[in-house]
């Protein structure tokens, strides 16, 4: 039964499977995460499903939530390095649901950029610390002001020997 067809109650029916497929997006089209790493997008999986809460009568019967899998086991664009950051921080698949907007179109777009960012926070690799110490000026001038602070304090004493 296809979108917006009737029952014999006149009311309006949903599919029992979800509306799959690849949508406005060519499958030439590659998702540039980090400057090492592009995605294709045929390597995605979209699902698209009507979104739940309140919308009247066009969100029973549009299906706009966006479902987004990235499979990082089985995905050629990563590196043996990449794959194995990506499946520690993340495991083996990525899922992302987007249904905030009304729009599929929307919704997808909103997706694919949360699984943009969700993969480069993955793969960011914090440069460690290097311990340093404090010059000798950086020393003398926290010594300084200790110092002028103490005066300070010390000027503000009531003098006791009167």
């Amino acid at each position: 039964m296809a979108y917006g067809s009737r029952c014999a109650t006149g009311e309006f029916k949903r599919p029992a499977e979800p509306v799959t497929g690849p949508g406005p997006v060519s499958d030439t089209e590659r998702i540039r995460v980090t400057s090492s790493l592009s995605i294709p997008v045929s390597e995605l999986r979209f699902r698209f499903t009507a979104s739940g809460g309140p919308g009247g009568q066009h969100a029973n019967k549009v299906a706009t939530r966006a479902e987004l899998r990235f499979d990082i086991v089985g995905s050629p664009s990563l590196g043996p390095r990449q794959r194995a950051r990506l499946l520690e921080r993340l495991g083996p698949e990525v899922r992302i649901v987007a249904d905030g907007e009304r729009s599929q179109l929307r919704n997808r777009q909103v997706a694919v950029e949360r699984l943009r960012s969700r993969l480069a926070d993955a793969l960011h690799v914090e440069t460690p610390r290097r311990p340093t110490r404090p010059s000798k000026g950086a020393k003398e001038r926290r010594l300084a002001a200790k110092h002028q602070q103490s005066e300070r304090k010390r000027a503000r004493r009531p003098d006791l020997d009167e």
